[in-house]
This record gives structure tokens, C-alpha cells and sequence, in this order.
């Protein structure tokens, strides 16, 4: 099952249930991101900087992709009212700003004694490469 409706419950989940969302991050999003929480590191928001790293242009932040994927678990897949326990990621390759990126979700596991989900978590860049892998723990919503 690819794209699916929003607010899934534990009982309706299944192992294998994915989820996708495409995103555009533009030069205002990792600018506004940047001033937010403050982590305005030159990498992700001087061109003039970045261009003279090992990356050649700016990225946006990790955590930023990061906020994708709580996104679309808590509004999403599994929907609204879902809690995430837990998040964890590692970081594989850039993003570059003025890109569009897939975030992709698929539940793994159901964990029946705590009603509770575990899903991979992706994070694709516009070459379809893999920019971030993970995993979540999560609260379904009790009423879709």
C-alpha cells in the first residue's frame, strides 16, 4: 500500500503500510529555519561560504529533514493525535537548499502489549538517493 489516507489507527495499521510526502525546501524555508533555532552555521546559509566546502553550495540542516518526518507522523501517517516515543536517524548525504526532497514511511513492527508502531524512516533526495535513514516509535491515534 503506497500513498495512504490519513489517521490510521494501531488496529488498522499493517506491517508493510508506507506512506509518502514530497516537499520543496526552499531558500526562505532553511533561512526561516535558520533564524528559529538559531543555528545559522554559514554551511546552510552563505553561498558565498558554502561554496568553498567539501559540498560546494548550501544544505539544509539536518534537523530540518528531521522536522519533516515528525511532521508527517504526527499529521499525516499514522495521522493526528499520533505521539512519536522516539526518532533516530543517521545522516547519509547532503540536501541541498532549492531542492525537493521524499519522505518516506513504513511501519515495520506492531508492538501489541504497548499499542504501539515502529516504522523506518526515509529521506530522499531530488536523485532519489538516500539522505537519511531511521526509525520511530510511535502512538498511534486511538480514533482515526
Amino acid at each position: 500500500m503506497s500513498q495512504q489516507k490519513s489517521g490510521h489507527s494501531f488496529d488498522s495499521l499493517k506491517i508493510g503500510d508506507t506512506y509518502d510526502f514530497h516537499r520543496f525546501i526552499s531558500e526562505e524555508d532553511v533561512q526561516t529555519f535558520a533564524r528559529i533555532t538559531g543555528d545559522d552555521n554559514p554551511l546552510h546559509v552563505d553561498a558565498e561560504y558554502a561554496k568553498n566546502t567539501r559540498f560546494g553550495d548550501r544544505i539544509v540542516h539536518g534537523v530540518f529533514l528531521l522536522g519533516l518526518i515528525s511532521k508527517v507522523l504526527g499529521r499525516d501517517f499514522p495521522g493526528p493525535g499520533s505521539v512519536a516515543v522516539s526518532i533516530s536517524c543517521r545522516f547519509l548525504r547532503p540536501v541541498r537548499v532549492n531542492s525537493e526532497v521524499r519522505v518516506s514511511v513504513k511501519i515495520v513492527e506492531k508492538l501489541e502489549q504497548r499499542r504501539y508502531v515502529k516504522a523506518e524512516t526515509f529521506v530522499f533526495t531530488d536523485a532519489n538517493k538516500k539522505a537519511l535513514v531511521g526509525e520511530a516509535t510511535i502512538i498511534p491515534p486511538v480514533d482515526p
